[in-house]
């Protein structure tokens, strides 16, 4: 039997058994996830200074622990409707490519471990975000679990200079 045909093989089996973990939250009734290995922290609703002329979906910036983070509104990315914020709201800090950003969220579920095989590729709209923003849709018993496609987010020329104030150093 040559290499290639005994690689083909655990590699398919590797594919098959890897476990995704992530990080669960709430817009509304819908729950999406992140992978886990960009965030940094979940935090409570502090006080958002605006910021001016930044794109509508830029909450504002935040000082933590003496760094400054823009804090983008999700709902605001994803054209959801706008609702109060409460007692469950929170702000997941995430770190991508060398910059902390936070985002608003309604709330935060859980920490996930799901297979990477129950995962499925997600239709053209899901909850009304675009099928740019999504990764993938996760099966789990009785819910689906939406996960975002952070590259997306991130590459997108909406995003002004507000980034650059939160370069990791």
């Amino acid at each position: 039997m040559s290499q290639a045909h005994e690689i083909k093989p655990n590699a398919v089996n590797e594919q098959n058994n890897k476990i995704l973990q992530l990080v669960s939250f709430k817009l509304g009734q819908e729950e999406f996830a992140v992978d886990i290995l960009i965030v940094n922290e979940i935090i409570r609703l502090m006080q958002i200074t605006p910021v001016p002329h930044a794109p509508h979906f830029i909450e504002g910036v935040i000082n933590l622990r003496g760094r400054v983070l823009p804090v983008v509104n999700f709902r605001k990315r994803f054209h959801m409707p706008e609702i109060g914020q409460t007692d469950k709201t929170r702000i997941i800090v995430m770190i991508w490519e060398n910059q902390f950003v936070g985002f608003l969220v309604d709330s935060v579920s859980e920490v996930l471990r799901i297979p990477a095989n129950t995962v499925e590729e997600a239709p053209p709209v899901v909850a009304g975000v675009g099928a740019e923003y999504i990764e993938g849709v996760g099966k789990l018993d009785d819910r689906l679990l939406i996960l975002l496609n952070m590259d997306f987010l991130f590459n997108n020329s909406e995003f002004p200079e507000t980034l650059a104030l939160a370069s990791v150093k």
